[in-house]
């Protein structure tokens, strides 16, 4: 018998004459309390939309690779804390289809988009297209980097990484691929609420540098709000959640070493075990997106900087200490070190969005549209007013940018806020880059460039010209693919100016504006033209120039009203991006490995204690091979922990590399020696039983100058779990 929703069973048991009263009474009490988190729902009216939910795994090899985020010299990836995910969301009115995706990464580049764009071309023809995916970043700073082409950023993470990029293309693709498969009728509800002592403005004096009678109209120098879009079966059963809130995932720091989705993912995480019913990460039909903000000025440190050398504040207006600079001036989280801080801030922001999807009442109904432009970001003309027109700027770096921020400070002696250049650096950067032309440094004036990227174009362009505007809407939702970091008051003004192209024609009525940063193509910050003048790290990041806000304000304002006229048509592609053809790779291959004498890959080199108890921490050290050598391990586990079943004398995987709970540890040694630690942090919820865990991977070996690949695994002995006594390595 095919299986009738509840709108139906409702019709046909309260249609029919007050004879059939005491059935539908019932029917209804039935329905109330089937799911707590549909009761409040009143029956939906509306045609429902075609949704579809995906999620697949988009880990790199961690291992040598650099973490993009920090541009820390020396902190690549030797590990894994927590796997990164696609999360994929398609909404489709049956005349018009939407794509947004959420991706554990530091931020969407050109370069990725644009593979992602033509491997969806070549398996769906036009169906996904450059105006309805939106792609965007939770801005982990712990993902792998290589995935760029343009030379700044390949500075930093070691070139053009294939088997970096690989993985995130293929990843993202099959996450769409999987909410392709999965389409079926559905609908979207919205719930909106706040969450505090979240975040932290990180440059408050910048945000203080705009007027006052702006900022009176808001309560807190941050966006605190949570924006949460519930996807339900037309049973009602809840098959995904998007969440936005404006804040950075930086809780783990540079110091970190292990791949990490870090508060974000971490959000993401418990959604989907709660909602999956405890079912291994990855696995489940419910995906949770937690997508990222205007976060451009925004730190989940919540404790705020302050000197490590000495514990006292750091300088308000450079965020430096007396000695050692801007690297000692530190902001720290809510916890006593970055996991327990990436543990507070994650908890926080998925128990908003929880309580908010539980809640969620208002469904979102209309019409699907989509809108996108090319546009060449370094010669954009905006009218202020009727007697004043400015314009963008080739791309440049101010000095402040070598600074840092207080979620990472720079090595050197720069700080934050300076307006003037300094004759050493300026004349190391002639020397070597040349100086910048007069026409770039007025026009980016009150910057002091340090690097002039848009006048550099060796071994390839360091900055992008051409970049992405682009928005969809769905009913009263409307998505705002922000190519860069928005910082909060910029963001609000990006907001308001969108709802007001929307409305312009009367057919968007209360329609709610949310921002997802670091979409499409990665242009560092957009700040307001009063927080430019400060020149702190955001300012000096804002790579157009002072009128990089308004430029963005006049081209969205544009898709929006082109949105609400019905003439999106109309809109000019404007010029295509390039695509360069073999963009330098810097990283040399993984060389051989070597196991120590009488030793064989996966041997135990530091075996578990026989009996632990709740709250402890397991650790076993194997012989291990270069995690590189795996190669595509997406879908798989370099880590399981498992529990021993005595009624059928089996194993269960109860955590794997995925999980929160287990922390893998690559060390790469002298000589080409390599082990592997996994720590299992048994947590309170763990059954009490009979344990082990195991260890996969692969070694290289050359034979005749050619490698040959050797799976292996490694066992440690079996061990108790109680709530009991337990011993101690000490």
């Amino acid at each position: 018998m095919a299986k009738l929703s509840k709108d139906v069973l409702l019709k046909v048991a309260c249609g029919f004459t007050v004879v059939m009263t005491s059935l539908c009474v019932a029917l209804v009490l039935l329905l109330f309390v089937h799911k707590t988190e549909t009761a409040v729902q009143p029956t939906p009216e509306s045609e429902p939309y075609l949704i579809g939910v995906g999620r697949a795994d988009c880990t790199g090899p961690p291992a040598d690779i650099p973490l993009m985020g920090y541009a820390t010299s020396g902190q690549t990836a030797a590990g894994i804390h927590t796997r990164l995910y696609s999360r994929a969301f398609i909404i489709d009115d049956s005349k018009q289809r939407v794509v947004f995706v959420t991706v554990d990464v530091g931020m969407i580049s050109q370069r990725l988009r644009l593979e992602v764009m033509q491997a969806l071309k070549e398996k769906y023809g036009d169906v996904y297209r450059q105006d309805n995916v939106i792609l965007s970043g939770t801005h982990t700073h712990c993902g792998l980097g290589g995935y760029f082409q343009y030379t700044l950023f390949m500075l930093s993470t070691s070139g053009y990484i294939k088997e970096s990029v690989q993985p995130l293309v293929n990843g993202i693709v099959k996450s769409i691929d999987i909410a392709h498969s999965t389409m079926r009728p559905g609908r979207i509800y919205q719930g909106h609420g706040q969450l505090e002592e979240s975040s932290l403005n990180r440059s408050p004096h910048s945000y203080l540098n705009n007027p006052e009678e702006e900022r009176q109209r808001y309560k807190w120098n941050t966006d605190k709000d949570v924006t949460v879009l519930k996807f339900t079966d037309l049973d009602g059963d809840g098959i995904g959640m998007l969440s936005w809130f404006a804040v950075h995932a930086v809780s783990m720091n540079y110091t970190n070493r292990m791949v990490s989705s870090d508060n974000m993912g971490y959000a993401s995480y418990l959604m989907e075990q709660d909602k999956n019913g405890g079912q291994l990460p990855g696995q489940g039909r419910f995906v949770a997106g937690f997508s990222s903000s205007n976060l451009g000025d925004v730190s989940p440190n919540i404790k705020g900087p302050h000197c490590t050398n000495t514990g006292l504040p750091c300088d308000y207006l450079n965020s430096s200490c007396p000695v050692g600079g801007t690297k000692v001036c530190t902001a720290f989280g809510p916890g006593e070190d970055m996991f327990e801080s990436t543990r507070i801030i994650g908890d926080n922001v998925y128990r908003k969005a929880k309580e908010l999807y539980a809640s969620a009442v208002e469904e979102v109904t209309g019409f699907v549209n989509a809108a996108h432009q090319w546009v060449n970001m370094t010669d954009v003309s905006v009218e202020i007013d009727s007697t004043r027109t400015v314009r963008t700027c080739k791309p440049a770096l101010g000095h402040s940018f070598a600074a840092g921020t207080t979620d990472g400070g720079g090595d050197l002696n720069f700080t934050q806020g300076a307006v003037e250049g300094d004759p050493f650096w300026d004349g190391i950067r002639d020397a070597i880059l040349g100086e910048p032309s007069k026409e770039t440094q007025d026009c980016q004036h009150p910057k002091p460039i340090l690097f002039s990227t848009g006048e550099m174009t060796f071994p390839l362009p360091w900055h992008p010209e051409i970049i992405d505007i682009q928005m969809i809407t769905f009913g009263s939702v409307a998505i705002v693919a922000v190519p860069g970091e928005i910082t909060t008051m910029a963001g609000r003004r990006l907001r308001e100016a969108v709802k007001k192209g929307l409305q312009s024609e009367g057919e968007f009525g209360n329609v709610q504006v949310v921002i997802a940063g670091l979409s499409n193509v990665y242009t560092h910050y957009i700040t307001t033209y009063e927080e430019y003048q400060v020149q702190r790290y955001e300012g000096a990041s804002t790579i157009f120039g002072p009128h990089t806000l308004s430029a963005y304000l006049q081209k969205f304002s544009g898709l929006a009203k082109a949105i609400a006229q019905g003439r999106v048509s109309e809109l000019p592609a404007g010029p295509e991006p390039p695509f360069f053809n073999n963009p330098p790779n810097l990283m040399t291959s993984a060389g051989a490995d070597k196991s120590p004498v009488n030793t064989s890959f996966g041997d135990v080199l530091e075996q578990v204690l026989p009996l632990y108890r709740k709250g402890d921490v397991a650790s076993v050290t194997f012989v291990a091979g270069n995690p590189r050598h795996s190669g595509d391990m997406r879908d798989k586990t370099f880590v399981t922990v498992e529990i021993h079943d005595n009624l059928t004398d089996t194993w269960e995987v109860v955590h794997t590399d995925a999980s929160w709970e287990t922390r893998f540890h690559w060390l790469k040694g002298e000589s080409s020696l390599s082990n592997t630690t996994v720590e299992w942090y048994i947590p309170s919820t763990a059954r009490s039983g009979t344990y082990r865990i195991r260890h996969f991977g692969h070694s290289m070996k050359r034979v005749n100058w050619k490698p040959v690949i050797t799976a292996y695994e490694g066992t440690s002995d079996v061990f108790k779990v109680t709530a009991g006594y337990y011993f101690s390595k000490n």
